[in-house]
């Protein structure tokens, strides 16, 4: 059958690194056999699929289709051999897992140690991505399941994992930090705050907020993560909006780290596993899922007091 698997493969690879050399180097083949598989291929389907260029590989318009249709093939066939692997060793295999950068690091180094006890042949591959790429690449079959804010991916299965409240973090000198409990919306009003850049469901969710407590969000800088945004906060550039998961693990690994839970019914993103619809893999997800839900009930067991407690600097 033309063309076969290994060539949609190939074009894929091209598609996805824009060079043919770098294609062949991830596939561990040579650059002319797979330029050569490539080639059959077009002729096979009587069309050009990608362009090659001096800046390198472009997919002509047919090109970007057939890679979709390509992708969902290739997925369909892994989705095949994992569920024939199954039968006879329950979850095992390779899955594919795209996470918020906001929640990856902080969940799974203990998740992913759990589920290695529980299902020993599984493996788990995973990319952080924004909200916007993890749906596309749920949706074209180069992710199987996602952990990501459920609103953002409706025509997918989901499973709802925890909520998370949202956290204001300011600098140990600041009248915020001298507080202990619940940060109140009137408390913020008129206060800068630090997020994450565009593309982050969570800056969108503190843009909302910001205009509910008449604050506002800082022009002059726009975090590429969360420690950078906290770090900035310690130095008296303004308020942190951090989640709750993020929040209270470092807050653990750092007791000086002042951070109080914002009372008001905005500063909550609920966060869920999200899949393809009719994935064979919906049971098996499901099954993780309740793994990684169990991970993140321990990891938000609030601290005492809702904040950790630390020893002021005397003034001189």
């Amino acid at each position: 059958m033309r063309p076969t698997l290994r060539q949609l493969q190939y074009i894929v690879a091209v598609a996805d690194l824009g060079r043919f050399r770098d294609a062949a180097e991830l596939l561990g083949v040579s650059q002319p056999s797979l330029s050569e598989q490539v080639s059959d291929a077009e002729t096979q389907l009587g069309v050009t699929l990608i362009e090659r260029a001096r800046t390198g590989a472009v997919l002509t318009p047919i090109g970007k289709e057939i890679v979709h249709r390509a992708r969902i093939i290739l997925t369909q066939v892994e989705d095949l051999k994992t569920v024939a692997r199954q039968s006879e060793k329950g979850i095992s295999g390779r899955y594919r897992l795209g996470t918020l950068p906001t929640i990856g690091p902080y969940l799974l180094p203990s998740a992913v140690r759990e589920l290695h006890k529980l299902y020993p042949d599984l493996r788990m591959s995973v990319r952080e991505e924004r909200t916007v790429n993890l749906d596309e690449k749920l949706n074209d079959g180069r992710l199987d399941m996602v952990i990501s804010t459920a609103e953002d991916h409706i025509h997918s299965e989901t499973m709802q994992l925890f909520d998370e409240q949202l956290y204001a973090c300011a600098a140990a000198d600041a009248p915020l930090s001298d507080g202990t409990g619940p940060v109140e919306i009137s408390e913020l009003k008129g206060k800068e705050f630090l997020s994450l850049g565009y593309g982050h469901r969570l800056s969108m969710i503190v843009q909302k907020l910001a205009e509910a407590a008449g604050a506002h969000i800082s022009t002059e800088y726009e975090g590429t993560s969360l420690d950078a945004i906290r770090q900035m906060a310690g130095m008296g550039a303004g308020v942190a909006i951090l989640p709750s998961l993020y929040a209270l693990v470092e807050a653990k690994k750092d007791p000086s780290q002042v951070v109080r839970p914002i009372n008001h019914p905005l500063a909550r993103r609920q966060i869920s596993l999200v899949w393809r619809a009719g994935s064979p893999l919906e049971a098996n997800i499901q099954k993780l899922g309740l793994v990684f839900r169990d991970v993140a009930a321990d990891l938000l067991t609030p601290l005492p007091g809702d904040r950790p407690r630390k020893e002021k600097p005397k003034r001189k």
